[in-house]
């Protein structure tokens, strides 16, 4: 079986060269490591884990925590970061609290903290000043997806403003009746982000001087099943109804959509709905939304680790500010119908 320095031989380079390049540990030029890699794959030189991790201090393994792994946004915010971690040759442990505390305290005091990993991302979990220590104490790198995180690398979008926005949109189409359809308590516990999406959406009712109808306050599961029960509910009211309905994300709308179907209600000739996440689906529903690219996101998370780890320079940084997101009208909105 070929050795590093039969690599190192047939590349005219030498072997701490071959073990900097194969690793990616340390600065090699693109055409040094092409050379390198040319000359294992021809010789059928494979990197030993064990002998490379000795070496650099590092598992080339990042863990990665999230609160589920069964909806969509964390679902794609993990297929980002496998792909990225993939290109860079780390390995990924997943971490699923299940939303389960002693998972969670599990996680932090113990399994995190058994240096078998180079870093940790977090994924909407907002971290306590404990977990902070924690991490600190064995000088992990970490970066954070959510909400704000004192002393912690976080990748965020505006909830606020974002809600705020979309909201100003159905404003500005003429609707004066409209509901918002949020999640319920147990989806607040980490960044408010119930509570975040809310707080924009009566803010754009106030400033455009529209009542906030307790009636028309709205909570679900974030799912399409639990967001059709509700909405089906509200339209089946034999008062007056909503022209509008704000969601707190994609999948609470198209189950906005689906009631909206069962009344026979044209929307939006009748009925305007407007989504928040930028859903792989929102495109075949015609959803009007704000995309925040969760794929995007795992994959930038990706990218802060390598830095922070000192394997690469970022053109910019995804922990400056705001996440960007993407407003996309489609043809779930128009103008209220004429009284």
């Amino acid at each position: 079986m070929a050795g590093i320095k039969d690599v190192a031989q047939r590349a005219g380079v030498s072997a701490a060269t071959v073990s900097r390049a194969l690793s990616g540990n340390g600065k090699v030029s693109p055409a040094t490591r092409a050379r390198v890699q040319q000359a294992a794959e021809e010789l059928g030189y494979v990197v030993s884990f064990n002998a490379s991790s000795l070496a650099s201090g590092r598992s080339r393994n990042i863990g990665v925590v999230v609160p589920t792994v069964s909806r969509w946004f964390f679902s794609t915010v993990l297929e980002g970061i496998a792909g990225e971690l993939i290109s860079a040759g780390y390995d990924l442990t997943l971490y699923d609290t299940g939303g389960q505390e002693q998972h969670r305290v599990s996680v932090f005091s113990d399994l995190l903290l058994r240096k078998r990993l180079d870093a940790v991302i977090t994924v909407t979990l907002k971290l306590s000043d404990n977990e902070v220590r924690q991490l600190a104490s064995v000088d992990k790198p970490v970066v954070a997806i959510g909400g704000f995180i004192p002393e912690i690398a976080t990748i965020r979008v505006d909830d606020f403003n974002t809600t705020a926005l979309l909201t100003e949109h159905l404003i500005e189409l003429g609707h004066t009746r409209i509901a918002f359809l949020g999640g319920s308590e147990e989806f607040d516990v980490d960044f408010k982000l119930t509570t975040a999406r809310q707080d924009g959406f009566e803010y754009a009712l106030d400033q455009a001087n529209l009542e906030v109808r307790p009636e028309w306050l709205l909570a679900a599961n974030f799912t399409t099943e639990g967001a059709y029960r509700k909405i089906r509910s509200l339209l089946s009211m034999p008062r007056e109804r909503p022209t509008a309905v704000v969601c707190a994300s994609d999948e609470m709308a198209f189950g906005a959509l689906l009631a909206a179907r069962d009344f026979g209600i044209d929307v939006p000739g009748d009925f305007s709905v407007v989504g928040m996440d930028g859903h792989d689906l929102s495109e075949l529903f015609g959803l009007t939304t704000f995309s925040q690219d969760a794929r995007s996101q795992g994959i930038w998370a990706v990218r802060k680790i390598l830095e922070l780890l000192g394997e690469r320079e970022l053109e910019r940084d995804p922990t400056d500010g705001f996440y960007p997101t993407e407003f996309i009208a489609r043809s779930t909105t128009a103008p209220p119908p004429r009284p």
